[in-house]
């Protein structure tokens, strides 16, 4: 299910729109690199403040982003990414008014309190963002090769569960932009990792002589439905950031140097 769409706002940011999403009234948004205040090469849109780009733009980027999207950046709520599977419930006791919450080592927040925006921060890595209408909880996950083999994603949904009492046959996710497995290839122990993870790994997986195309899309919509999630709940956007790169930031694309784009969502 695609209903992905880029649209542009009056601040001059552009940034992506579920309409599984918009129809529930969710507030969310993931930027492109369009928009900004940032010099290359994390030109213009960067939100990563781990890049090497000057932190008082990225700061200012990602006040124009929360503008965009409609929610407050002085109750934005961040973290330290480090290909983990650390989840955070966010609550409003967390919230540092008038300056970015960052939540250390961590890699998923879930959150039921209302007008806090969670956001993560992406370069190829796959953006989970989730949301239960039913009990009104949000959550984002940043699910690159390790996160997804330690399913983050599906322990996100759990956490929404253990806490708040979701039910994965009530809650919808979206799959953001990407590296797509078109472009994604990986080494053995990928794949030996996946196939520690998934019985249906090979379905995910495409030989490209002593290496592999990944398709991470599918692996995250897959691990969600294994645990209920209907996959009429899930819209994948189908962007490769590797092969838009005028519109989205791509690690591989940068060889390592370049900006990151934002998850954002928030009840």
């Amino acid at each position: 299910m695609n209903n992905f769409c880029v649209k542009r706002h009056n601040n001059g940011v552009w940034f992506g729109t579920f309409g599984l999403l918009e129809k529930h009234n969710v507030k969310h948004g993931v930027s492109t690199r369009l928009g900004g205040v940032s010099q290359e090469p994390f030109d213009s849109l960067n939100m990563g403040i781990s890049t090497g780009d000057e932190l008082e733009l990225v700061m200012k980027n990602r006040r124009l982003f929360c503008e965009a999207v409609g929610v407050d950046a002085n109750r934005l709520v961040t973290a330290g990414q480090v290909h983990g599977d650390r989840i955070y419930v966010v609550e409003e006791k967390d919230i540092n008014k008038g300056e970015v919450t960052l939540i250390q080592e961590t890699d998923a927040l879930v959150t039921a309190a209302k007008d806090v925006p969670i956001m993560l921060s992406f370069a190829d890595c796959v953006p989970v963002l989730l949301y239960d209408p039913v009990k009104k909880v949000v959550a984002v996950s940043h699910a690159g090769w390790r996160g997804t083999v330690a399913k983050i994603a599906q322990k996100t949904l759990y956490t929404m569960q253990e806490k708040f009492g979701s039910k994965p046959e009530d809650c919808l996710a979206a799959i953001a932009p990407s590296i797509g497995g078109c472009c994604y290839e990986v080494d053995k122990t990928v794949i030996q990792s996946l196939e520690k993870s998934f019985s249906w790994w090979r379905e995910v997986v495409t030989p490209r002589g002593e290496r592999w195309l990944l398709d991470l899309w599918e692996t995250n919509q897959r691990q969600l439905m294994d645990i209920g999630v209907n996959g009429g709940n899930i819209a994948v956007s189908g962007v490769c950031t590797n092969c838009n790169t005028q519109l989205f930031y791509s690690y591989r694309a940068g060889k390592g140097r370049t900006g990151r784009i934002g998850a954002i969502v928030s009840l």
